[in-house]
């Protein structure tokens, strides 16, 4: 197990991040993940960073406030901690974020109160989002078992055994099982560069997604659109990965480019509530019409969020038979689930994935069909039947997915 430890934080330093020589790297974490947090931070340390920096969360702290403070409060968010992203990613470092979190602790939560202080809060950081969105920055999004989350994913075990059953299902997705983790992960990236590199040959103007859930919906490709996956590139050429694990090859669609019915294919956990079979009808990009059999409220405030909340912002392709789609485990965590699963995104589009990119700007963005917005909330919708057919900018037709799998 602790050898295990080693090799999962050294990865996550050397290939996530891919932390640079003098280099600050800021974690994100959970007040349960602390040894794990010490132990990557020691690791940052003996690869040269030149500081650590790490905010801890509470979210049990976070669901008290929640309950009982103040209305006002939560349309607020401290100008101290504004600064401190804001002062860090101006100054290059890189970002990692442990998330760990219980999937259903905020179900007796107002959402409005949440909504409200994400709002507040993503407003503030907006130029710190965006400059991650567009890989400026170097950032990694990684997990760790906790009591709670380990529970909800393995209920017939004793905590101490659904702990350490999470660890070890981790320590597999991400590849740490492997003799050299390092290199399992190069070749891993390879895999997912040529998948990408594939579609990009296609000259794709649109996919038709179907399946026996009732899903039936059509999705518009800008022009200049780029599929990517594996690692990623900030403008300087620094390579990094921004999600372990990863298994997705991703785009994104036309804004205004999306008609008919899509349903969910796992439930969504959005800030501690669990959004079940939820369903999604667009109309020229924008969603006319929306259901939940569970989580409805929830559903309805985040598509609220804003204008661009109404749209979507990623298509993102994964096979049903991977390897964590085939473990048939439901892990109730964003980060794990929609890498077992064909996924979709509300809200703000990732602009790298338009050609030339970095020389556009938010208009020249929106104008080229990018969607923006204060939130960004993928979901899951592959099933073992889905069929996805491609249109090509020469008319043609071509099966991109069939029984659930890639069929190119």
């Amino acid at each position: 197990m602790n050898n295990y430890l080693e090799k999962y934080a050294h990865l996550i330093v050397k290939t996530g991040i891919n932390l640079q020589d003098k280099q600050t790297l800021v974690i994100s974490a959970p007040l349960e993940s602390a040894p794990f947090t010490r132990l990557v931070a020691e690791k940052a340390y003996l690869e040269g960073a030149r500081d650590v920096v790490i905010q801890w969360r509470d979210e049990l702290f976070s669901k008290i406030r929640y309950l009982h403070g103040p209305e006002e409060i939560f349309d607020e968010f401290p100008e101290w901690q504004k600064e401190f992203y804001l002062s860090y990613v101006h100054q290059g470092a890189a970002f990692l974020s442990i998330a760990a979190s219980d999937p259903e602790l905020m179900k007796d939560v107002n959402p409005l109160r949440i909504t409200k202080a994400q709002k507040a809060s993503n407003t503030a950081l907006k130029d710190y989002r965006e400059r991650l969105m567009s890989n400026k920055n170097t950032w990694c999004v990684v997990s760790i078992p906790t009591a709670a989350w380990s529970k909800k994913v393995f209920p017939d075990l004793s905590e101490d055994e659904s702990i350490q059953k999470l660890w070890e299902t981790i320590f597999k997705t991400v590849r740490v099982d492997t003799d050299n983790p390092v290199a399992s992960w190069e070749e891993h990236k390879g895999n997912l560069k040529r998948r990408s590199d594939l579609l990009n040959s296609l000259g794709l103007t649109s996919l038709h997604y179907k399946n026996s859930l009732g899903t039936d919906l059509t999705i518009e490709l800008p022009e200049n659109h780029i599929w990517l996956g594996g690692s990623e590139y900030t403008p300087e050429g620094i390579e990094f990965i921004a999600n372990m694990p990863t298994e997705e090859v991703f785009t994104l669609p036309k804004k205004t480019g999306v008609k008919g019915k899509v349903v969910s294919s796992m439930p969504l956990n959005y800030n501690g509530n669990l959004i079940e079979n939820l369903s999604l009808t667009f109309e020229e990009g924008r969603i006319v019409d929306f259901q939940a059999e569970k989580g409805f409220e929830t559903l309805k405030t985040l598509i609220e969020t804003d204008e661009g909340s109404h749209y979507l912002g990623e298509v993102a392709l994964v096979p049903y038979d991977s390897p964590i789609s085939n473990s048939k485990l439901l892990f109730y965590n964003t980060l794990f689930d929609e890498n077992a699963s064909c996924h979709l995104a509300l809200g703000k589009a990732y602009p790298v994935c338009l050609k030339n990119s970095e020389s556009l700007t938010q208009e020249d963005l929106s104008r080229q069909g990018a969607n923006e917005s204060l939130v960004h909330v993928d979901f899951m919708i592959g099933t073992s039947d889905l069929e996805i057919i491609g249109k090509t900018s020469e008319g043609n037709s071509i099966p991109i997915f069939k029984n659930g799998n890639f069929a190119l």
